[in-house]
C-alpha cells in the first residue's frame, strides 16, 4: 500500500497486525513518537512488552545484530519482537541489499521499524515496503488539519476539550511544532480543571508578554527597525524562549506575506491588475490587520517578500539540524531579522 500520513494511521480505531517492515519518515519527531507507541501496542501488546523491544542507533548498527534480534523469539509480547533502528539513514544506505531481501522475505517472528528523515518512493526497497510493509509519513500537516486534530490530541492525551479558537491561537503562537504544543496542552488542561480550554486561557498562559514581544519583534523587523527587532529577540531568548517556538510564531505571518506576493505575481503574469488588499486577504490576514500588513508588505518590497519562502526554509532546516545549539540558533534568528529589515 502507498505511504499513509501519521494522522490517518492514528485515526484508525483498530489496526491490522503490523507487517514485518515499517518505515516512519519525515521531520516531525512528536508524530514519530506517537507512531512508535502505537506500533509497540500493536506488535507487543501491554504488560512486560519492553522485554521484547530493542532499539538501535542507525549510525552504528550492523545488519547481523539487527537480524539476530528479529529472529530471536521473544519471551513476552506473544513471542513477537519489535526492533527499532533510529536515525536509520546511514543504516539503510549501508545495508540496502539486506533490507531488500528482508522486505521480499520478511521475518515471521519480528517487526523491524526504520526511522528515517526521508523515504523516496521510487527505490526498490520502497516498492517492496509498499507491497508488503507499512510506510508512514510523519510531517506536520497543513494548518487547517492541524487545528482540527489538536482537539483529538487534547482529548486522547490530556482528557481535555479544546475549543477551535483555542487551537487556532495555539498554532498561531507556537507554530506547527507538535511537541511544544503538546507540552502547552498539558499545562492548559491542568489549568482548565475539567472545563473546556478557551482561547482566552491560551492567550493568558501561552501568549502573555512573550507572544506580544514576538509580534513586536516581527513588526520592527519588517518595518526596517532592525536594532529594535534584535533587542526584542534578545529579550525572548534571555527569558528562555525556545528558538523553534519563536520561529514558528513569526513564520506563520511571513508565509502569509510570501503567499500574498505569489498571488500578486500570478495575477500580473496572467495580464491582470493585482489588488494588494485582496491578495493579503486570500493569504489569510484578518481584516483588522490588513491596513498595517499592507504597509509592511510595501516597506519590505517585492524583492524581499519574493525570497521569504526560501529564507524560512533555510532557517527551519538550520534550527532543526546543524544550528540547533542555543548560540547557533540565535545567529539563525538574527540573520533572518536582518534580512527582513535590510530592504525596508
Amino acid at each position: 500500500m502507498p505511504a499513509v500520513h501519521a494522522l490517518d494511521y492514528l485515526a484508525e480505531k483498530t489496526h491490522p497486525p503490523a507487517p514485518a517492515l515499517c518505515v516512519l519518515f519525515g521531520d516531525e519527531p512528536f508524530l514519530k513518537g506517537l507512531l512508535l507507541a502505537e506500533l509497540r501496542k500493536t506488535v507487543l501488546g501491554d504488560g512486560e512488552a519492553e522485554f521484547a523491544l530493542t532499539r538501535f542507533d542507525g549510525r552504528s548498527a550492523d545488519w547481523r545484530t539487527v537480524s539476530d534480534e528479529l529472529l530471536t523469539v521473544g519471551l513476552f509480547g506473544g513471542g513477537r519482537r519489535l526492533v527499532v533502528v533510529d536515525d536509520a539513514d546511514d543504516f539503510v544506505s549501508e545495508h540496502r541489499g539486506h533490507l531488500e531481501d528482508y522486505a521480499a522475505r520478511p521475518s515471521r517472528t519480528g517487526t523491524l521499524v526504520l526511522v528515517v528523515p526521508s523515504w523516496p518512493g521510487n527505490t526498490r526497497l520502497a516498492k517492496h515496503t509498499a507491497a508488503s510493509g507499512l510506510a508512514v509519513e510523519c510531517k506536520s500537516p497543513p494548518q487547517a488539519r492541524l487545528v482540527k486534530w489538536l482537539a483529538t490530541l487534547a482529548r486522547d492525551r490530556h482528557a481535555a476539550k479544546l475549543e477551535r479558537e483555542a487551537a487556532e491561537s495555539l498554532v498561531e503562537i507556537i507554530g506547527p511544532e507538535l511537541g511544544l504544543i503538546d507540552q502547552e496542552l498539558a499545562k492548559l488542561a491542568a489549568a482548565a480543571n475539567g472545563q473546556p480550554i478557551a482561547a482566552d486561557l491560551v492567550q493568558q498562559l501561552v501568549g502573555g508578554w512573550r507572544a506580544k514581544t514576538a509580534w513586536d519583534m516581527l513588526d520592527a523587523a519588517v518595518e526596517g527597525r532592525t536594532r529594535q527587532a534584535l533587542v526584542e529577540l534578545d529579550r525572548l531568548l534571555l527569558a528562555g524562549e525556545n528558538p523553534i517556538a519563536i520561529m514558528g510564531q513569526i513564520a506563520a505571518t511571513l508565509r502569509r506575506f510570501a503567499a500574498a506576493t505569489r498571488t500578486i505575481e500570478q495575477t500580473e503574469a496572467s495580464g491582470g491588475r493585482p489588488n494588494l488588499r485582496q491578495a493579503l486577504e486570500l493569504a489569510g490576514f484578518k481584516s483588522f490587520v490588513i491596513q498595517k500588513s499592507e504597509a509592511q508588505l510595501r516597506r519590505m518590497g517585492r524583492q524581499r517578500t519574493g525570497q521569504l519562502y526560501r529564507w524560512l526554509l533555510e532557517a527551519d532546516l538550520a534550527l532543526k539540524g546543524t544550528s540547533s545549539a542555543p548560540a547557533r540558533a540565535r545567529t539563525v534568528l538574527e540573520q533572518l531579522v536582518v534580512r527582513l529589515g535590510a530592504g525596508a
